[in-house]
């Protein structure tokens, strides 16, 4: 027996010591970011600039070539910083942009004129790769556009889109009103169901940072019975999986906008209400349930 005890207190020191050390690698990468940030906030200032090219103007190249080259430097990269603020600048405000393509192959439809559709997405303060839809026209004397080629993820109902938004021309024997197509309604309404996809990505993986499961600080331990994981349970994220360390499993199920629809856990003698109102309490939204995970 108490060469068990000494095994788990050992065991517990060594936890310790691997979440200190866990920690203050966190606390570096966070310091780094933010001299990273403090720096290029800097850099870019006007101030900092006009001081820059008044201290090159000044000083002759023939003397001191170092400082020269220093000053040089700092220009050359607030240039760069300044440069990439611009751009950030345009995606955010312009987050779908149209351009065109000339497609390569000699029996293209239409020429070969395509129209491209490029749509720019946030995600936990960073830019994500910008997801493409392509168009082109293949019908006949007509101007109506179809969907050629695209990036856009297959849980994203992209045809439904299409059909409500873009849809066909009539047949001549067809004596129904056509249909009009609305390209801006179907790209507002494909970005829509983009930023919804990935805020609801994003919101797993906090709920997964909130009961300790992405770090090492042990903070899902302290929890009563901890959960060891939570997962998307489908491709569009809308229902999430809950397990817990006693074998429990729930489903949680949200809505397109993070609200909680539904919950059910099971455990051995069937559904266990209990842990859903230990885990949900009066959460009406998924960002709430990471707030009680984080003070549980």
């Amino acid at each position: 027996m108490a060469t068990e005890g000494i095994q788990s207190s050992d065991l517990s020191v060594a936890d310790r010591l691997d979440n200190e050390i866990a920690s203050l690698r966190d606390q570096v990468e966070s310091l780094k970011r933010e001299l990273k940030l403090q720096t290029a906030t800097l850099i870019t200032s006007e101030s900092t600039r006009q001081i820059l090219q008044d201290e090159a103007s000044r000083r002759p190249k023939s003397k001191q070539p170092n400082d020269s080259s220093r000053t040089q430097e700092l220009l050359a990269k607030a240039d760069e910083h300044l440069a990439h603020k611009q751009q950030c600048l345009y995606r955010a405000c312009a987050s779908i942009t149209t351009f065109r393509v000339q497609d390569p192959d000699p029996n293209a439809v239409d020429g070969g004129n395509v129209l491209g559709l490029r749509f720019e997405i946030m995600s936990k303060s960073r830019f994500l790769r910008p997801y493409y839809v392509m168009l082109n026209r293949p019908y006949p004397n007509s101007r109506y556009l179809r969907i050629h080629r695209h990036t856009v993820p297959q849980c994203i109902p992209l045809s439904g889109l299409a059909a409500r938004h873009l849809p066909p021309p009539t047949a001549k024997d067809d004596y129904d009103m056509p249909k009009k197509q609305d390209l801006s309604t179907f790209a507002r309404t494909l970005r829509r169901e983009l930023v919804r996809y990935h805020n609801r990505t994003s919101v797993i993986g906090d709920l997964r940072s909130s009961a300790g499961l992405e770090s090492r600080k042990g903070k899902a331990k302290e929890l009563e019975v901890p959960i060891v994981d939570i997962s998307a349970a489908d491709a569009q994220a809308k229902q999430i999986r809950v397990e817990w360390n006693d074998g429990r499993s729930g489903r949680l199920v949200i809505g397109d906008d993070g609200d909680i629809v539904k919950m059910v856990v099971q455990g051995e003698n069937g559904q266990d209400r209990e842990a859903v109102r230990q885990l949900l309490g009066s959460s009406a939204r998924i960002e709430e349930v990471g707030k009680r995970l984080e003070s549980s």
